[in-house]
C-alpha cells in the first residue's frame, strides 16, 4: 500500500466500524452489501489528503481505489480532486484526471464516495464542454452509483446558474427505481429551485403526480409549508415502498 494508504490505515478506529457499517448499509441485500471499513471518519481522511495528496499519482490513486477499505478508495477521489483543483492552468492535466475518474466509476460504489468527488471534479471540467456524458452515465450507467454521478454531477452547474441540465437528467431518472437516486434527483431539484423557484414549479407541475415521493419531498422542501402540503403533496403519487 502507498503513502496515503497507509496513513488512513493508521488511524482505523475498530470502535467505529459497526456504526458505519450499519449507516452505510452493508447487510445482505442492502446497497452497500460487502462494503468494509476501518473507521476513520470523513474529516480525518479529508486530514490525510491535505498531507498526503502531493506524495501520490495516477498509479497510487488507483491502488487506494482498488482497496476494499471504504475510507482508502475515498482517500483515493479525495486526492484526484485535489489533483484536479491545483491544475488550474493545466487543461492536460485536469483532462487526465477526468478520465481516469470515469474509468474508474466501478471502485465509485457508494453514496458519499459519489457525492464527495463527482461534481468537484467531473461537473467542474463539464462547465465549458460537452455534457452528453453525464446524459449517458444516467441513461446507461452500469450501477446505481453511475447514474447518481450524472445527476450529482450537475451541482457544479447550478452552481453557475445553469438549471438546464439539472431538469433534462431529472426527466431521464424520474422513473429510476432505488431510493438514492429519488433523494439525489429531489436533492439537485431543490438546489436549483434556490436559484430559480419558478423554473423548478414549472418541472414539477406536469410531472408530480408521477414523481417517487421521496423525489418530490426533497425537491419542494423549500417551498412554504402550506404550498408544500397544500398543493405538491396533495397531488403527488401515493405513498409506497421504495427500492433499497
Amino acid at each position: 500500500m502507498n503513502i496515503l494508504g497507509e496513513d488512513i490505515l493508521g488511524r482505523a478506529n475498530p470502535a467505529a466500524v459497526p456504526g458505519m457499517a450499519r449507516f452505510f448499509r452493508t447487510g445482505p441485500g442492502e446497497y452497500g452489501e460487502g462494503d468494509v471499513f476501518l473507521g476513520v471518519k470523513v474529516p480525518a481522511v479529508r486530514e490525510a489528503v491535505r498531507r498526503r495528496w502531493r506524495e501520490v499519482g495516477f498509479g497510487e490513486i488507483g491502488e487506494c481505489l482498488a482497496s476494499p477499505y471504504h475510507e482508502v478508495r475515498l482517500a483515493g477521489l479525495l486526492a484526484l480532486v485535489e489533483m484536479f483543483a491545483h491544475a488550474r492552468k493545466d487543461p492536460g492535466r485536469r483532462a487526465a484526471c477526468a478520465d481516469f475518474y470515469l474509468a474508474h466509476t466501478e471502485r465509485i460504489n457508494n453514496w458519499d464516495l459519489v457525492d464527495l468527488s463527482c461534481y468537484a471534479l467531473l461537473g467542474e471540467w463539464l462547465v465549458d464542454r460537452d455534457r452528453g456524458v453525464l446524459y449517458r452515465l444516467a441513461r446507461e450507467g452500469r450501477s446505481v452509483w453511475e447514474r447518481r454521478i450524472g445527476i450529482v454531477s450537475t451541482m457544479a452547474f447550478v452552481r453557475c446558474g445553469e438549471l438546464g441540465d439539472t431538469f433534462a437528467i431529472a426527466d431521464i431518472l424520474l422513473h429510476h427505481p432505488h431510493d438514492l437516486i429519488h433523494k439525489a434527483v429531489g436533492w439537485l431539484l431543490r438546489e436549483a429551485g434556490k436559484r430559480d423557484a419558478g423554473a423548478l414549479r414549472a418541472f414539477l407541475e406536469p410531472r408530480c403526480a408521477e414523481m417517487p415521493r421521496t423525489m418530490l419531498r426533497y425537491a419542494i422542501e423549500k417551498f412554504p409549508e402550506a404550498e408544500r402540503k397544500g398543493k405538491w403533496l396533495a397531488a403527488g403519487r401515493p405513498r409506497g415502498r421504495t427500492a433499497r
